[in-house]
Formats: C-alpha cells, sequence, structure tokens
C-alpha cells in the first residue's frame, strides 16, 4: 500500500470534501432560514435535493460516461462539485440555493464510485477492503471534523462561509488528484455490460442489503442527539463530546472492518449486523441510564464497518463491469439513510425518542437475513446462483 498512498490519500481526501457537502446544510438551517426568510422546515429540503440529486443523477452519469478515460473524468466531475459550491455560496435566494445543491450533487455517485474503483483496482490483490476502508474514512472524517466546523463557522461568519470554505477546498483537491492519479484508460465495457451486471441476482441483493441494513443506522443517528439530551438528560456539551467519541468511533471501525473484509467478506458483513442488531435492539433500554447510553455509542463502531464489506462485495459480484453497480450502491447507501430518517420520524411521532433504536435493529436484523444471501455458501447450487 505505500506505492499507492499519495493517492488512497488525495482519493480521502476527496471523499472527505464531498462527504461534508452532503450533510453540511443540516448544521445551518437556522441560519439559512433566517437569511432566505423561510422556515427551516422548507430549508431543510435542501438535503433532501441533494440526496435525490445524488439517487437519481448517479446512475444516469455512471452510464453515460462508461467509455471515458477515468482519471479525466473524475477530474470533470470534481470540477463540477466545485461549480455547485460556488453556487450555494453565492446564492441569492432559495431556488439558487438548492440549484447549487443539485449541481453538486450531481457528481457525489459516481465520483465516489470511481473512487472506489481506482483505489481497488490499484493496490495489490487481496487489499481491496482495506483500500475501500482507506478512501471511505474521509466519510468518516466528514462526520467527526467537516461537519461540526461548518456549523461553527456558519454561526460565527455566516451560512455561505462554510460553502465557500468547501469550494475552495474541491479545488484544491482537483489539483490534488491531477497529480497524484494514474492515468486510469477507459474501462472496455459497454452500457448494454453494465446493465447486464447490475441486473444480475447476486448485485441486486447486495445493493439490497444496503439499502435496508444501513436504514437501520439512519433510523437511530438522525435522532441520536435529541435523544441523548431528552431521554437521557445530557447537557448540551456532553451530547457534542459523545457524537466526538461516535465519529471517531466510526473511523475506526471502518478501518478494523476494510482489513476484515480482504480475509473473509461475509463473515465480516454478518458479523457486523449481527452486532449491530443486538446494540440496537438494548438501546432503548440503555439510554435511560447515563452510563449505558454512553457505553451504547460505540455504535460508531459499527455504524460504518458495513461500508467496506459491502462495497468489497459489490466490487466482487460486478466483475470487468463495475462502475454502474457501485455507483448505484453508493445511491442505496444515500437512500437508506433517507429511507432511515422517514421510518425513524414516523416511531418518534408514534412511540417517542427512546424507541429509535427498535426500528433500527429490525432494519439491521433484515440486512443480516439479506446477507446470507447476498454471500451464500459454496456450494455447486450458490455457484450456480452466483452466475446468474
Amino acid at each position: 500500500m505505500k506505492k499507492t498512498f499519495p493517492m488512497l490519500a488525495a482519493l480521502c481526501v476527496s471523499v472527505f470534501v464531498v462527504g461534508t457537502a452532503e450533510f453540511l446544510v443540516a448544521g445551518l438551517l437556522p441560519q439559512i432560514g433566517a437569511d432566505l426568510r423561510i422556515f427551516v422546515a422548507v430549508a431543510g429540503q435542501a438535503v433532501t435535493a441533494y440526496a435525490l440529486g445524488t439517487v437519481i443523477a448517479g446512475p444516469l452519469v455512471a452510464i453515460l460516461t462508461v467509455r471515458l478515460p477515468r482519471k479525466g473524468l473524475m477530474l470533470f466531475l470534481m470540477a463540477v462539485f466545485v461549480a455547485g459550491g460556488v453556487v450555494s455560496a453565492l446564492a441569492p435566494n432559495y431556488p439558487v440555493l438548492l440549484a447549487g445543491r443539485v449541481i453538486s450533487s450531481i457528481s457525489h455517485a459516481t465520483f465516489f464510485a470511481l473512487a472506489l474503483i481506482v483505489a481497488t483496482t490499484t493496490v495489490a490483490p487481496g487489499r481491496a477492503g482495506s483500500a475501500i476502508a482507506a478512501v471511505t474514512s474521509g466519510l468518516a472524517v466528514a462526520g467527526l471534523l467537516g461537519v461540526p466546523l461548518g456549523s461553527m463557522l456558519g454561526q460565527d461568519l455566516g451560512w455561505r462561509f462554510p460553502f465557500a470554505v468547501l469550494a475552495a477546498l474541491a479545488l484544491a483537491c482537483l489539483a490534488l488528484l491531477a497529480f497524484a492519479l494514474p492515468r486510469i484508460p477507459a474501462q472496455p465495457t459497454e452500457v448494454a455490460a453494465e446493465l447486464s451486471v447490475l441486473a444480475r441476482r447476486p448485485v441486486l441483493v447486495s445493493i439490497a442489503t444496503t439499502a435496508v441494513g444501513f436504514a437501520g443506522i439512519g433510523a437511530v443517528f438522525t435522532y441520536v442527539a435529541p435523544m441523548l439530551t431528552q431521554v437521557t438528560g445530557f447537557t448540551s456539551p456532553m451530547v457534542s463530546l459523545l457524537l466526538l467519541a461516535y465519529g471517531a468511533g466510526s473511523l475506526l471501525g471502518n478501518l478494523i472492518a476494510g482489513r476484515l473484509a480482504d480475509r473473509a467478506v461475509g463473515a465480516t458483513l454478518r458479523g457486523v449486523f449481527a452486532c449491530l442488531t443486538v446494540l440496537l435492539a438494548v438501546m432503548p433500554l440503555a439510554v435511560v441510564h447515563k452510563p449505558a447510553a454512553a457505553a451504547v455509542m460505540g455504535l460508531g463502531l459499527l455504524a460504518t464497518a458495513t461500508i467496506a464489506p459491502l462495497q468489497t462485495l459489490i466490487l466482487q459480484r460486478a466483475g470487468a463491469a463495475p462502475t454502474l453497480a457501485v455507483t448505484v450502491n453508493v445511491a442505496a447507501f444515500m437512500l437508506a439513510h433517507a429511507v432511515g430518517s422517514v421510518i425513524g420520524a414516523g416511531v418518534v411521532t408514534v412511540a417517542g425518542l427512546r424507541w429509535t433504536g427498535l426500528a433500527g435493529a429490525v432494519l439491521s436484523a433484515a440486512g443480516l437475513l439479506l446477507s446470507y444471501l447476498a454471500v451464500p455458501r459454496r456450494t455447486a447450487a450458490t455457484a450456480r446462483w452466483l452466475q446468474k
């Protein structure tokens, strides 16, 4: 991995910037609402617009660009991301802000997918999980530092300033990628081949595992801060410290899962989902006691530990035409978070903040069951199944 370190570092930093943009608005809603004279709930739709843009545009961009050289495409996608950040920072009104968010989102899924594909195809065989973990650790750092720092800057200097900083960082990433990425020719695949891979049963089951299993995290984490203050009774500064610990745990868990996925992707995936199911199931009992609630924030170790094995699995199943399948799987992560948040909102409305863990446990358990289909035992029958 030493020879590929500069490339992996450049990809990790780029993913950090893109990941920060995904969630940045959530910490700036009061400032955006006040400045643009809209309700906070309306301002929150900028998060939805970004998510929908990623889910819809990602597969389309992947299909339209399948024959383009990978390095040039990644630089172009980062340039599009910079443009979206500039539009957002300068937006005179809410519709223009939404337009800027959508422009940035167009590049998100395909750039992320290409980062994973480039990382795994340039490292030594058997190191795909570690490479994926190295790149996706940028997401964990985005949650740990990017979003909180963006929120702090927005409170002190106005909501536009964090967007401007993010656009400047993306521009720096553009230069970094131009230097660090090797020349990577276009994949010798056609759109039909990419669509054919996506339609294979093992690939679809793997994507379904992502969409269902990861939704359990979205159902809980979206509401974890108010749960810790209103149910557990922690002060706001203490919640900030717990969320910092959660972010540090998610970074560590992602790196550990990447190493384990190199050895046994199926066992790693099932182990993470099993532990996650148990932890989420006991959360309603734990959050009424401060020491137990603090311990349960070890959820961070497991929250991102699903990413490396799931993406490794998709790459294994996709074979020589992985771009569309990996892009759709990236979109599935975002869709899972959005759907999980909606499910969590329903639980909060009906039963209260304390019980979101049960919904998360059910979704994680469903992900566990799907993982047995995604990575079945190797028999003659399953060998035939994997070819379908």
